[in-house]
């Protein structure tokens, strides 16, 4: 029951909400322990939110899902968990995740009122329009980094939410290029949004998305906005690890035809977590060291 329940809640999904730090470490404010533990005590209450979402995902996806070659193990689907006990679930993780929300700031819970309201309406339909669904769950991690604007009262520079929203898209298409292939290889139609997708129609928008995330990113590292904001000029050579970073994740789409969860891919990839730990490291060497004489 317990390891059914875990499997049903997906904690290592909540590794999305990490999102919500992104706002102070932009910021230089990372070292901020007040504005830190406001927001760890947010991504509890975005990740209880997140996991009542995933429920109702699943509750209502489960007779699907016995179709999928991977999600026909999930306790729904396969019948080791009760829809009774799902619902109950998924009402204690909402309540739960709201009143931290209100706790915090009415704001929050605003914001993370509408994450639950947009995902809920994916959940019950919005998933079967294609184009629409990939851009919700896009608009999911633009919320996630507003949440961590408004906890921890730090300004959203709108490159941050360009790059983060480019990022997302880029994931999504990845993903539903993956549903493509399932469908191609089983042909049997894993969601209903596949019918407005195809393999060429994908790569396009994939190679499309990817060209202008390299250079947003480039402008945004060179912006004097952000070099006047920051103190520093030097941003632009972390682009190496951004551009590294998504050469491999291509190669995992194109080459090795594996494009399913974005998370379980970060957990899996070696390449892909070195990669994102030294994008860390070197930006925030840059941004936080910048007065040292070796980033003058």
């Amino acid at each position: 029951m317990v390891k059914a329940i875990l499997q049903l809640i997906r904690p290592k999904d909540w590794a999305k909400n990490l999102f919500l730090f992104l706002p102070v470490f932009f910021a230089g404010e990372i070292a901020d322990t007040d504005k830190i533990a406001s927001l760890a005590l947010g991504f509890v209450a975005f990740s209880l939110v997140a996991s009542s979402i995933y429920i109702i995902n699943d509750y209502r996806d489960r007779e699907d899902d016995r179709k999928h070659p991977v999600k026909k193990n999930r306790p729904l689907a396969r019948g080791a968990l009760s829809g009774t006990v799902a619902i109950g679930l998924f009402l204690l993780l909402l309540i739960g995740g709201l009143g931290i929300a209100w706790f915090i700031r009415d704001k929050f819970l605003f914001v993370l009122g509408i994450y639950f309201l947009l995902n809920l309406g994916y959940s019950f339909g919005l998933k079967t329009i294609p184009v629409l669904d990939i851009l919700i769950l896009a608009a999911g991690f633009i919320l996630r980094i507003k949440a961590g604007s408004v906890i921890s009262f730090t300004p959203l520079s709108e490159w941050i939410v360009i790059m983060v929203f480019l990022l997302a898209l880029f994931m999504a298409i990845g993903k539903r290029r993956d549903d493509v292939l399932l469908k191609i290889q089983s042909g049997t139609e894993m969601r209903k949004a596949v019918k407005g997708y195809n393999l060429e129609y994908l790569n396009v928008l994939l190679a499309l998305v990817c060209a202008v995330i390299i250079v947003a990113y480039f402008m945004y590292t060179m912006s004097p906005a952000t070099i006047e904001r920051l103190g520093t000029h030097r941003l632009y050579y972390t682009c190496l690890f951004v551009i590294a970073g998504i050469m491999r994740y291509l190669q995992i789409i194109f080459v090795m035809q594996d494009s399913g969860s974005p998370t379980k891919i970060l957990y899996r990839d070696h390449f892909i977590k070195i990669t994102l730990l030294l994008w860390i490291a070197s930006f925030a060497g840059i941004l936080y060291l910048k007065d040292l004489t070796l980033f003058t």
